[in-house]
């Protein structure tokens, strides 16, 4: 039929190939998978990784935590926890998206029952995605806020209340009046024209003018969540401007993205370079140092279970295990593609990148202590208290503070964005997955209409109580959650699965190893880094306290909204098995061992692929993940 319709057969195949590249232009020329694309290069795939697990945590969490857990002394646990935890977790995710060329929902053909695990993925990434933008449209806003020529939180302003002040605020003091010395209020005093005894004032400390704009210009802080107010327009603005260079980014996927992450990944190390040598130059930077990670290391604190659990802790959100992420940059890789080497490599350069910001932030705060007169201790601090509060002030201290607060501010836009470009790629890998001809079709208006969407639902966070919505879904969404869904996937994969099996799928994409190189993988797998993972939830469950927010208590309906938000993506887990099950053939326990096996359309994507292990596997595109085998159609473990 094809060679009476053209008149050469190999033209009429070029056309055809043209015309679907036109329609399906995510898919470039040299990719081996023509339904999904591949990563044009090796470099944007790593880069995109890379930008993904650096984050702004990497900046504003790592360092405070370091300091607080004994300094130097902390990175001990924090390599044996990268080791035991993040390591083999970020391995097994990244062999399993590349194995099977699906995103992190349908990647669960390998066990039907598990699916809601991913499921949960997906939607604990759609709550972060919503407050993370708001994050970066905090940074575009300061980014703006530093081209003056004097940096509007370097003085107390007319914004600024009686309360702001650089040293401690005089509140009363012993004056001598002819019935002897009184103490008196210090308005009392001034008012008439009296003097304070040496030595009898009383201070209170004051809020610095960073603090006061933070709360008071940038977002207008309500009195608590209750208080809605309205939606500060500035920052809408640049929510949708944050949202629109997201949009923009991603418009042909991996394809897009990919070249973006250039700048993006590497702008932020030339800035910690800038701002760690411009900081080593300062007065004090040798005494912030050192309480980073010198002389004031405390050894000692390794005795102490807490700074174990931080370390655990920081290393598993810090490489964005278990958030779908990165299931779905890997699921674009080449099937050979070695995933050994670049979890290796990826993983390595969060930790270091962590470490090396620590010297940029803490050699500029050891200066802003050394001039107001004060201690380290006093002036570090974590989170938005860091990014908007500490080093803004630190900056505005600095000769042509303005400059160096734009390129901070530009490297927290840069460090959040290509995160992000990784978190709505989740999204629309999975709709992909889903609904892969709408894709094909629709690929812009799709992620464009999902942009718009997440922007729509941010805007309660720009609102006068934005703060305290985001520091709400932040407590509940990417804590808990997360954790579960964690233990649940390598426990699915390791033991129900098979560790074994699992291992012999990586090694047809990466060449057969000795049974010495998996003998640590199977270690941790199996037993060490399960056990982690629910030390660690039941530490974070015993532990739990009240949100609260510069001191203000959350009210006991916002609460029940936290609740309510991580039930609604952990139930999908049971909602999903129950109707895995429904849907299976036999008896109770039949339909439960079924579910329990993979699909019948589990395994390499690709036909040329699968060799002997795989060469009854149904075609992934034309089979949907409903399908659940019967106990004689599955395929059981080799």
């Amino acid at each position: 039929m094809d060679r009476l319709k053209c008149p050469s057969f190999f033209k009429c195949r070029e056309k055809q190939k043209v015309t679907a590249s036109s329609e399906n232009f995510h898919v470039g020329e040299n990719d081996e998978n023509t339904d999904r694309g591949n990563w044009s290069k090796k470099s944007d795939y790593l880069l995109s990784m890379v930008g993904y697990a650096v984050g702004l945590g990497n900046v504003w969490r790592f360092p405070y935590l370091t300091y607080t857990n004994g300094g130097g002394a902390f990175l001990i646990p924090y390599a044996i926890m990268l080791a035991l935890a993040g390591l083999p977790l970020f391995f097994l995710e990244c062999s399993l998206g590349q194995f099977a060329s699906l995103g992190p929902v349908s990647v669960w053909r390998i066990l039907p029952l598990f699916q809601g695990v991913g499921i949960t993925m997906v939607l604990i990434s759609i709550f972060v995605t919503i407050y993370y933008n708001v994050i970066i449209a905090y940074s575009l806003y300061y980014l703006f806020a530093s081209f003056q020529s004097v940096l509007p939180w370097a003085s107390c302003s007319s914004w600024a209340d009686d309360n702001c002040s650089r040293s401690p605020i005089v509140t009363g003091c012993n004056v001598s009046t002819v019935a002897g010395e009184m103490f008196m209020n210090i308005s009392w005093v001034t008012l008439n024209n009296l003097t304070c005894l040496n030595g009898s004032e009383v201070f209170q400390p004051g809020q610095l003018p960073s603090e006061q704009y933070w709360d008071k210009v940038a977002l207008q802080r309500s009195s608590g969540m209750e208080e809605t107010g309205v939606i500060v327009w500035y920052l809408a603005l640049c929510l949708l401007l944050a949202w629109l260079i997201v949009g923009a980014a991603l418009f042909k996927g991996i394809k897009s993205s990919g070249k973006v992450v250039y700048f993006t990944a590497l702008f932020p190390y030339v800035v910690l370079l800038i701002l760690l040598i411009r900081g080593a130059t300062l007065e004090g930077a040798s005494k912030g140092i050192s309480y980073y990670i010198g002389a004031q290391s405390n050894f000692t604190k390794l005795r102490e279970a807490e700074v174990w659990k931080d370390a655990a802790t920081q290393i598993f959100y810090s490489l964005s295990v278990a958030w779908g992420g990165l299931v779905a940059l890997s699921s674009y890789n080449k099937f050979n593609n070695n995933c050994y080497s670049d979890a290796i490599v990826v993983c390595l350069t969060n930790c270091l990148t962590s470490v090396f910001a620590g010297f940029a932030i803490f050699s500029i705060l050891g200066h802003m202590a050394h001039i107001s007169g004060k201690e380290v201790s006093q002036v570090v601090k974590s989170g938005f208290d860091l990014a908007f509060i500490a080093y803004p002030e630190a900056l505005a201290q600095l000769p042509a503070g303005p400059f160096w607060s734009i390129l901070f501010f530009f490297m927290l836009l840069t460090l959040g964005l290509d995160s992000q470009f990784a978190s709505i790629e989740t999204i629309t890998t999975t709709i992909q997955d889903l609904f892969p001809k709408a894709m094909k079709r629709m690929r812009v208006p799709i992620t464009l209409g999902c942009c718009l969407v997440l922007f729509l639902l941010g805007l309660v966070c720009v609102t006068q109580a934005g703060i305290y919505w985001v520091h709400l879904i932040d407590h509940f969404c990417a804590g808990w959650g997360i954790l579960i869904a964690a233990i649940l996937e390598i426990l699915g994969i390791i033991w129900i699965y098979g560790g074994n099996r699992f291992i012999e799928d990586i090694e047809m994409m990466i060449g057969a190893k000795r049974w010495i190189f998996w003998l640590w993988w199977r270690a941790c797998w199996f037993v060490i880094t399960p056990v982690l993972l629910c030390a660690i939830l039941v530490w974070s469950l015993v532990k739990f306290h009240r949100p609260d927010y510069g001191d203000i208590p959350y009210p006991d309906w916002g609460v029940a909204l936290g609740w309510c938000m991580i039930i609604f993506c952990i139930i999908w887990i049971p909602i999903m098995a129950i109707i895995k099950i429904i849907q299976a053939e036999g008896n109770i326990v039949q339909r439960i061992i079924s579910c329990c096996r993979p699909a019948s359309n589990w395994g390499p994507y690709l036909e040329k692929h699968r060799g002997e292990r795989y060469k009854d596997m149904a075609e992934p595109s034309k089979e949907t993940d409903h399908e659940i085998p019967t106990i004689s159609g599955s395929r059981k473990p080799e």
